[in-house]
């Protein structure tokens, strides 16, 4: 379906993709068979995060995985390898053609309607734009892109092509974030004014990546592709001009989601934060980072603390946002989640909150039903 691609049924796929498969894993069973409008798929980047969407769309029905496209021998064959596995079963869905070289992928595959981009940030501008002006939909990985000038290219190159480019920022496509937005504080205002968030995203102390004996990518490789070296390329987003350290990793996700709720971009920005634990020569960025926002919002302001650690993953990730009435908390983490009342609530106050409860639309505050009732009462 090369010139035939549904703009809505392919937003709706790669949102689904976004949620992480967890909003209806019935959907995602069995391989579905190829149909005439089923839409063909390139990837470039099959390594952690491009290893969660490609098992997340070769289970997708409508969607045929034709081409991979990594640098690295190891996780581009392992990818071809799963492929083939089902290559038997539906050989038009899961034909993949496997490359090293993306210019050589465009060149050479005439079929494809749309590419995944999974790559190091620093590559996103370079994949994105050829991909567009190659006639394909993107969907890339965020960070967009390291550089402000990298962004506006990326737009530049979908505008000219008018071509469709989503940047994967999963929690704006969870149904869980999604219905909070719209119901709990867009319609029903269920919490008030908004007057503080707060926010973290830890995770423990990990070790280095270290790639196995025998499969290293070969130096030439690797200088051709912007790496000093295999340490480098394993570890690239400690590095900067490669990746962007913990805050733009993690952090990214939770102050999008900040400027989502409160309709609002900061105003100010406080920080603390610094190389903390790791050796700073090969972790150039920081794995300590504290700071406070500052919104000027149609409601009044709103302070904003946010933090991620990436040597210790007390209490996960979330995000909680405090108003007059109630506290609204959201994550992506499973059965994390939920809405609690202010004890002081007038009698309007209560009986919105007592709608919810009695019609169980989202988490009652953690009590039973009875305990929640009478909290209200």
């Amino acid at each position: 379906m090369k010139d035939g691609l549904n703009r809505r049924d392919f937003l709706r796929t790669t949102a689904v993709t976004g949620a992480g498969l967890a909003i209806a894993p019935t959907i995602f069973a069995q391989p579905a068979k190829p149909k005439s409008d089923d839409i063909n798929i390139g990837i470039i980047g099959v390594g952690a995060q491009g290893q969660v969407l490609r098992d997340s769309y070769h289970k997708m029905p409508g969607i045929n995985m034709k081409a991979v496209c990594d640098i690295w021998d190891y996780n581009r064959d392992k990818t071809v390898r799963l492929f083939g596995k089902y290559a038997k079963r539906y050989p038009d869905k899961y034909t993949v053609n496997s490359y090293n070289d993306y210019e050589k992928m465009l060149s050479m595959e005439k079929n494809l309607d749309a590419v995944i981009i999974a790559t190091p940030d620093f590559w996103h501008e370079r994949h994105t734009v050829a991909c567009l002006k190659a006639g394909l939909h993107v969907y890339c990985e965020k960070e967009m892109s390291n550089t402000i000038e990298g962004s506006r290219n990326m737009v530049k190159a979908q505008r000219d092509t008018g071509k469709l480019l989503q940047i994967g920022h999963q929690r704006r496509s969870n149904p869980k974030y999604i219905y909070c937005k719209n119901n709990v504080i867009d319609r029903d205002n269920l919490v008030g004014r908004i007057t503080a968030v707060n926010g973290q995203w830890n995770r423990t102390m990990r070790p280095d990546l270290i790639a196995a004996k025998g499969q290293t990518v070969a130096p030439d490789v690797l200088k051709k592709a912007g790496f000093k070296d295999m340490h480098q390329f394993m570890n690239w987003r400690w590095y900067k001009g490669l990746g962007g350290g913990p805050i733009v990793d993690l952090g990214s996700h939770q102050i999008d989601i900040y400027n989502w709720f409160l309709n609002a971009k900061p105003v100010s920005v406080t920080a603390s934060g610094g190389t903390d634990y790791y050796e700073k020569k090969t972790h150039e960025w920081y794995d300590t980072v504290m700071a406070i926002f500052e919104y000027e919002t149609k409601q009044g302001k709103v302070r904003a603390f946010y933090q991620t650690l990436t040597t210790n993953s007390s209490n996960g990730y979330f995000e909680t946002f405090m108003g007059v009435n109630g506290t609204l908390v959201t994550s992506e983490a499973g059965g994390r989640g939920g809405v609690y009342p202010e004890r002081w609530a007038d009698e309007e106050v209560k009986q919105q909150w007592k709608k919810y409860v009695a019609d169980k639309k989202l988490l009652a505050p953690p009590e039973d039903k009875e305990e929640a009732e009478n909290a209200l009462a």
